[in-house]
């Protein structure tokens, strides 16, 4: 058996971003692209904090307050995808919808019904923070 490093256990706990809610903690499996580590970079400074608002029925949309890399592609997410719309908007569906999206990550706790209980009922904060 191969020991672990110090320094890899330790990299893989700075990259780890959770997820929250209004109040519901959210397992999230995060892709790997520049876009959230990005992400994860504005999280070291603190808790980044979004006021999402409702949108079109199926996703809740939120300004980052500063633009991220994207890397578009035509996609249909589904109900618990979070993605990256326009470069400085975060947006996570409990729906499905076709556009050109960069995606961040999908969650993976929450079955559709429970997404649109999370989701559906007006508008909601988002918190991410590094665990």
């Amino acid at each position: 058996m191969v020991p672990v490093k110090e320094e890899t256990v330790k990299s893989q706990e700075e990259k780890s971003m959770k997820m929250i809610i209004n109040d519901t903690y959210v397992e999230v499996a995060w892709e790997e692209n520049e876009s959230v580590e990005a992400l994860r970079e504005m999280c070291k400074s603190g808790k980044v904090t979004v006021e999402m608002s409702m949108y079109g029925g199926f996703e809740q949309v939120g300004y980052l307050g500063q633009t991220l890399p994207s890397n578009d592609r035509q996609t249909t997410t589904s109900s618990g995808d979070i993605v990256l719309y326009d470069s400085d908007n975060i947006v996570v569906f409990y729906g499905s919808n076709s556009w050109s999206y960069t995606r961040l990550g999908h969650i993976s706790d929450k079955n559709e019904s429970e997404m649109k209980e999370l989701l559906g009922n007006g508008d909601v904060t988002i918190t991410l923070e590094m665990e």
